[in-house]
């Protein structure tokens, strides 16, 4: 059996342990600075204040402090922290890693570069650090239903075909089921997509509710639709494998069903500005902003130096009004 330890204890992050646990491995859960309550009253109970939910027997949980004594004679190192996360894991943590391990992230998100093209988490921890093994997991999976040992498919990637075919064999169960790809960018940048058309297709939430109390699932379809349109053209033009897309638009199904994406576009669709939103989910991370925002900079660079066609990306570009400009909600059909 291996030792697979986890740094950072948010939702994802602690959902993991979970088909680690199942394949009988020692887990060391440890939290960041964030995660003190969260890591004491694990560490007493077992239950997750954030999941809700309690965790597998067996797993070990230690504050940051005691990351030394979590790492010793480790296996797989999972990083386990968002994407607001990202740099100070690089600068703080990395360091601190054995260089031998490979470091498996869950963490979804894009970064722009003066270009306008993007790159994933991977290829900028592996700028930093070059000698060091990265991979990322990605997929329609949410930590909940992790928990609650719902089956789903995702895809890890990763530039070691050893690597990825290791990390399977320590996580892969009976219902957590993986593929694998050496694709890097075109995995991870459809992955992250989908936090930003997730928020694009529950704006149709909010205008249901802003109108009554009955949903309408034609809106939703329909923006669902252009979100996939969209999705694969910006695959396309920023030079991914466009064989990416199932992973994301994966993922976009089951982050439309629930979770922070879908709390902040109903918001936004029933007519509250991003500072009510932000307000209104105090506490909870909001990935959907942050990759909305940094792929329309990215797509407008694009316009602005003739590589790419405005009209290709209406849906993209109205949150992004709405997120950066407070524009109303006035989903721009006739562009679709």
């Amino acid at each position: 059996m291996a030792i697979i330890t986890v740094i950072g204890s948010g939702a994802m992050g602690s959902a993991m342990s979970v088909p680690a646990r199942t394949n009988g491995h020692t887990v060391r859960l440890v939290g960041t600075m964030l995660d003190v309550d969260i890591i004491n009253h694990a560490k007493e109970t077992g239950y997750h204040t954030g999941l809700k939910r309690t965790l597998p027997s067996g797993i070990e949980y230690f504050q940051l402090e005691e990351l030394e004594t979590a790492l010793t004679d480790v296996d797989l190192i999972i990083s386990g922290v968002s994407s607001f996360g990202v740099k100070w894991f690089a600068s703080e943590i990395m360091p601190r890693l054995p260089k031998n391990i490979p470091v498996l992230s869950i963490t979804k998100g894009m970064l722009n570069q003066s270009d306008g093209y993007m790159i994933s988490f991977p290829k900028y921890y592996e700028g930093l650090y070059p000698d060091m093994d990265f991979l990322a997991v990605g997929g329609p999976c949410t930590s909940y239903e992790l928990v609650d040992l719902d089956n789903t498919c995702v895809g890890i990637c990763g530039n070691n075909p050893v690597s990825l075919e290791f990390c399977k064999d320590l996580l892969a169960t009976s219902y957590y089921h993986i593929n694998l790809t050496t694709d890097i960018e075109g995995f991870e940048f459809a992955v992250a997509l989908k936090n930003a058309y997730a928020m694009a297709v529950t704006l149709a939430l909010g205008l249901s509710l802003k109108d009554g109390d009955v949903l309408h699932y034609n809106s939703q379809a329909a923006l669902f639709g252009q979100s996939v349109r969209e999705m694969r053209k910006l695959l396309i033009m920023f030079g991914y494998n466009g064989d990416n897309l199932e992973y994301g638009v994966g993922d976009l199904y089951v982050t439309v069903f629930g979770g922070r994406t879908r709390k902040i576009g109903t918001l936004l669709g029933m007519g509250h500005n991003l500072e009510y939103a932000l307000n209104e989910l105090s506490g909870i991370t909001l990935e959907s902003v942050v990759i909305a925002e940094r792929t329309s900079k990215a797509v407008l660079t694009f316009i602005d130096s003739g590589r790419a066609k405005k009209e290709d990306y209406p849906l993209l570009l109205h949150v992004y009004n709405i997120i950066a400009n407070n524009a109303p909600v006035d989903i721009p059909w006739s562009e679709f």
